[in-house]
């Protein structure tokens, strides 16, 4: 098993910066894969990006591209998601995952990671 402390949420004006970081313990953090989602009020889980468990591959949804950029350091063992040119949208809890497969067809399905840490609120004011 592996547990996800999510921190660095918090709210910034449209056009800012924020960087989350994900915290693991636990098993091997390198033997998973790392996905981040967000869930606005009223609104289902989405996804946000994933990166591999070496961190040579990454996959972002369409909202974020060239905007997010998700990272990992496996000595550190934790996780990162750099935003820029933040927008109201972007408000939600956003939450890490840990996914232990090397499958690459279901990045973006929640169902298929295993862990969760307990998010952190990221609020975008306009």
């Amino acid at each position: 098993q592996v547990q996800l402390v999510e921190s660095g949420g918090g709210l910034v004006q449209a056009g800012g910066s924020l960087r989350l970081s994900c915290a693991a313990s636990g098993r091997t953090f390198s033997a998973y894969a790392m996905g981040w989602f967000r869930q606005a009020p009223g609104k289902g889980r989405e996804f946000v990006a994933r990166i591999s468990h070496s961190g040579a591959s990454t996959y972002y949804v369409d909202s974020t591209k060239g905007r997010f950029t998700i990272s990992r350091d496996n000595a550190k063992n934790t996780v990162y998601l750099q935003m820029n040119s933040l927008k109201p949208e972007d408000t939600a809890v956003y939450s890490c995952a840990a996914d232990p497969s090397y499958r690459r067809s279901t990045y973006s399905d929640s169902r298929y990671y295993g862990y969760w840490g307990q998010g952190t609120q990221v609020t975008v004011s306009s």
